[in-house]
């Protein structure tokens, strides 16, 4: 009855119980909400640019490939843990520790070795986990402190401000992108000075970021009014430990959800290691390449905008995860089908492919987070830890497998993933729609 009780508070609209608050509270929500989006925008334009890089401009030894698979690694292992330090330090604090690896990362590509690369990837998947444990938890709480305090439907809230910040996290493949095109395109000599004065502006671009997020509000939740400290004992650490990672896996819906993240992290992974190698690349030549992400990221962004403007509860993020994975199979096939292009299609279809793999991204990246805030307000920082340990173990997978299968069983996978992860997904939905319905009569 208890559980039943749960899911109808989670299922209802909030209202407020005092009088409206004054504008300036509201305006505020709203205005971490920008400064959120902004911040990451100009943090990961610099990061996903140099990451699409990595294979490219450290390619003695596969430095770049095997330093990136090394990051994904760490970034599972310390997703497990990330909840623990998230509660422990608060939201805002964990995103501006997070920013440090990224930064760290960047100036390690000015002199790209094992040396360097190796640790700054180790800690970079600490630094990744934190901040995106961290951006999960003061989003949802964000939203749902406006809902509050705006008398709003809490599903509307959540879907509208992760698809404003999905749609402007999206855009830094554009950005970042034609960053490097505008540094490289004199950079025909094969000296490093160009890949050099580009990573000096990528570091320039994160450190204007961190200093951005500096100005985000401390959010007044649960988590942000949790003592600061560690738990104070060994067994209290593990105990906490125990509950962040371990107790989310018993909740059935949890183990529902984690298919489509799994499936979330391998057609990310998809895009970066295969689709730009094998269907674009040799269609484009390389310098295509980055085009080709520039259309990604823009269907992406647009994508999530609308995605979460659209989103008010399980029924809508249902009916958008349905298109997005339909599409999605639709896109997989057709590279099955057809993986070579000629004539004037050899231009138009790896761009048009590129688009529907950058809508498909932007749904599930604002649907997974708004399911996440709906379904999980007890344990927000471990719903998302769990979000961050899949995601990247199913990067990490790609990236290590990648030079070892051919296109056409990555693409049988891929498909076999949407397929699984959609089928399982759908069950959850339909069954938590029917617990609803039970409810109500």
């Amino acid at each position: 009855m208890d559980s039943a009780d749960s899911h109808r508070d989670e299922e209802a609209p909030l209202v407020a119980a005092e009088a409206p608050p004054a504008p300036s509270p509201t305006r505020g929500h709203a205005r971490d909400v920008h400064v959120l989006s902004c911040g990451f925008l100009l943090i990961f334009s610099a990061y996903g640019a140099a990451q699409n890089l990595e294979s490219t401009v450290n390619t003695a030894d596969n430095l770049g490939t095997i330093s990136l698979g090394i990051l994904y690694v760490s970034f599972t292992f310390f997703s497990l843990v990330a909840s623990l330090v998230v509660r422990s330090l608060g939201p805002k604090n964990a995103i501006l520790l997070g920013t440090t690896g990224y930064w760290l990362f960047i100036a390690a590509n000015l002199k790209p070795s094992w040396y360097t690369m190796v640790p700054a990837s180790l800690y970079l998947g600490f630094a990744a986990s934190i901040i995106w444990v961290g951006q999960g938890t003061y989003l949802t709480s964000t939203a749902r402190t406006h809902a509050k305090d705006c008398s709003l439907h809490e599903g509307t809230i959540i879907g509208a401000f992760n698809g404003e910040f999905w749609g402007m996290f999206a855009s830094h493949q554009v950005v970042g992108n034609l960053v490097s095109l505008a540094v490289l395109r004199e950079e025909t000599d094969g000296s490093a000075s160009g890949t050099t004065l580009l990573f000096i502006v990528f570091l320039c671009s994160m450190t204007f970021g961190t200093i951005l997020m500096c100005f985000l509000r401390k959010r007044d939740s649960r988590e942000e009014r949790a003592s600061p400290e560690f738990p104070a004992s060994f067994r209290s650490s593990l105990v906490s430990l125990s509950k962040s990672v371990i107790t989310p896996l018993f909740d059935v819906r949890m183990l529902l959800v984690i298919p489509l993240i799994a499936y979330s992290g391998l057609q990310q992974a998809f895009v970066w290691a295969e689709f730009t190698k094998d269907i674009v690349k040799p269609a484009l030549g390389e310098s295509g390449v980055a085009g080709s992400m520039v259309v990604y990221g823009a269907f992406d962004a647009i994508c999530s905008l609308a995605a979460g403007r659209l989103t008010s509860g399980l029924t809508s993020i249902t009916w958008i995860v349905s298109g997005g994975a339909l599409l999605h199979a639709s896109a997989f096939i057709w590279m099955l089908v057809k993986s070579s292009f000629s004539g004037v299609f050899q231009i138009i279809c790896p761009l048009v492919l590129a688009g529907i793999l950058g809508i498909g991204d932007g749904v599930l990246n604002t649907q997974l987070n708004a399911l996440l805030g709906l379904l999980f307000k007890s344990d927000t920082e471990g719903a998302f830890a769990q979000l961050k340990v899949w995601q990247s173990a199913s990067i990490a997978v790609i990236f290590f497998l990648s030079p070892y299968i051919s296109l056409e069983a990555m693409l049988w996978t891929m498909l076999a993933g949407v397929c699984l992860s959609y089928s399982v997904f759908l069950y959850l939905s339909l069954n938590v729609e029917k617990a609803f319905s039970h409810l109500g009569s």
